[in-house]
């Protein structure tokens, strides 16, 4: 199969040209959304506002949660293409009623698109208006995805959850800001809908592209990706995903290994094997044992601490967070990563 478009339409599609009836379609821009209007509302004045003929690209609204507020919202950008001098790209809706997660709003909205090209972005980002001219410019004839750059403005003294999340900023791919030939996503099936939380799920399809061509960057196409606020003890509730690393370490062994994580979180592993021990020798009467136990489960949880809170706020409610979190992180991520394992059978991920 060749997966590479060899389309001229799709070549070389870089700036505005003047808008014509016979203009032809070269990218669908799918954006999944969930239950946040305000959010989709700023994304969507964001992309109507591309430096391209409005009439070569389309806007696909996934709604993974599809309601009325949402529907209306997205009409509310389409109607005005229809008034007169005030040309407009196509603004669409799908309803994603089958499946809960960003990958699978993703495939709802590739699979109704109508372009060769499917640019993919969140509902919580801003593209600037060069987004779409500078991704077409950089998927050359050569490749079949690339990912462009997202910008994350991070506080001074960031909180540990503020740092975290910037670290999509220096992600290889993101589907947060990504250019992907319609015919490759065809090839490998789009994203594999088990993935069903926001993690994980574009670095599987990084890697199934890779089998199957070459990926590309377009360090030009930038989306501003503000943070969101997060409630306390947000870091708990992320534990969860944690299970999808097993999905992914099953799926792409190899790839796992040489761009996640090169060994098992053995310091997890240890701190959780030290407080069952000190526990358990507490119950057998075995007061030095338990002691040694507790004190090295104390130096491990400290260690962990002081390690999230170097280089971040340290305001007392922060430091508090840290404290609580800390202690409860390690017993959280290896319950999560012992369910992953079950679930997909595959250990030491």
């Amino acid at each position: 199969m060749n997966i590479l478009a060899r389309d001229p339409q799709t070549r070389g599609a870089t700036r505005a040209s003047p808008t014509t009836a016979t203009a032809v379609l070269r990218v669908s821009v799918v954006v999944p959304t969930y239950r946040r209007p305000a959010l989709l509302r700023r994304c969507l004045a964001a992309l109507i506002e591309q430096d391209i003929d409005p009439a070569t690209y389309e806007i696909i609204v996934a709604d993974d949660a599809p309601d009325d507020a949402t529907l209306e919202l997205v009409r509310s950008f389409d109607a005005p293409r229809w008034m007169k001098n005030t040309p407009r790209p196509r603004v669409r809706y799908v309803a994603v009623h089958d499946t809960q997660g960003p990958a699978g709003a993703r495939n709802a909205g590739w699979r109704s698109a109508n372009a060769p090209i499917i640019a993919f972005t969140d509902d919580d980002t801003v593209p600037e208006p060069n987004w779409l001219s500078e991704g077409l410019a950089a998927l050359t004839d050569d490749i079949v995805a690339a990912s462009g750059a997202i910008a994350m403005d991070v506080p001074i003294n960031p909180t540990d959850y503020e740092r975290d999340a910037a670290r999509l900023a220096e992600a290889e791919f993101a589907t947060a800001n990504c250019f992907v030939r319609r015919n490759a996503l065809a090839a490998i099936d789009g994203f594999d809908e088990r993935f069903t939380s926001a993690w994980r799920e574009d670095t599987d399809l990084q890697f199934a592209l890779m089998e199957i061509g070459r990926l590309g960057k377009a360090p030009m196409a930038v989306v501003r990706h503000p943070i969101r606020p997060a409630p306390w003890g947000v870091s708990l509730s992320q534990q969860r995903k944690i299970q999808f690393d097993a999905l992914l370490y099953r799926k792409h062994p190899d790839l796992y290994r040489q761009r996640i994580r090169r060994a098992p979180r053995w310091d997890y592993y240890a701190t959780v094997a030290a407080l069952v021990m000190g526990v358990g020798a507490a119950i057998a009467g075995e007061a030095v044992l338990a002691a040694m136990a507790f004190g090295a489960w104390v130096v491990l949880t400290t260690w962990f601490c002081l390690r999230r809170l170097r280089g971040t706020s340290h305001e007392w409610s922060h430091v508090v967070e840290m404290i609580v979190t800390s202690i409860s992180i390690p017993p959280l991520a290896c319950f999560w990563r012992l369910v992953g394992a079950l679930r997909w059978r595959t250990f030491l991920f």
